[in-house]
């Protein structure tokens, strides 16, 4: 697998991978997480226009999984990391973190933070096993809480959820 920068021509495919990746949400009762929608082209063209998105394609160059980030307080903050399960327990997800993390050294940020959903395997234990440390809410800088204000006011509160971070 390589690790590229999106082109605009990904960004369609990109919404496949999200679709596919939601789709095992509904095994574990989260329905709503499922059946949500991808995020939107313009969405995805944010983050590639500012050099944040980066996807892991096939030999064929297509893409099977991606990362979107955003510069938060002074961090590179995950925005959404997702695999097609067709290509999960690959190492995809942890090479796009790897690469998100080299990139984010590379402009001096001081860690990389991301919000998940704290019961889900896939989620929050799968990035403690990357390093990531639960980020104490008392301690979240001012763009940190309006994220999760967004996520809570969006309805994703239903589900415990927290912030992460890990160190550069």
């Amino acid at each position: 697998m390589t690790i590229r920068a999106a082109r605009p021509a990904d960004l369609p495919l990109l919404q496949l991978v999200e679709v596919a990746a939601g789709a095992p949400f509904r095994e574990i009762g989260m329905p709503e997480i499922a059946d949500d929608d991808p995020p939107p082209l313009t969405t995805l063209e944010h983050h590639r226009e500012r050099g944040l998105a980066w996807v892991s394609t096939l030999p064929d160059d297509s893409p099977v999984a991606y990362l979107i980030a955003d510069r938060v307080e002074g961090y590179l903050h995950i925005e959404q990391v997702s695999v097609d399960p067709a290509h999960a327990r690959q190492g995809l997800g942890r090479a796009l973190i790897a690469h998100a993390a080299a990139h984010a050294r590379a402009e001096g940020a001081r860690a990389l933070t991301l919000t998940t959903f704290a019961e889900v395997p896939w989620n929050a234990p799968y990035y403690a096993r990357l390093g990531f440390e639960e980020y104490p809410a008392s301690e979240l800088p001012p763009g940190l809480r309006e994220i999760r204000a967004r996520e809570a006011a969006a309805g994703l509160d239903r589900w415990p959820r927290t912030v992460m971070r890990r160190g550069l």
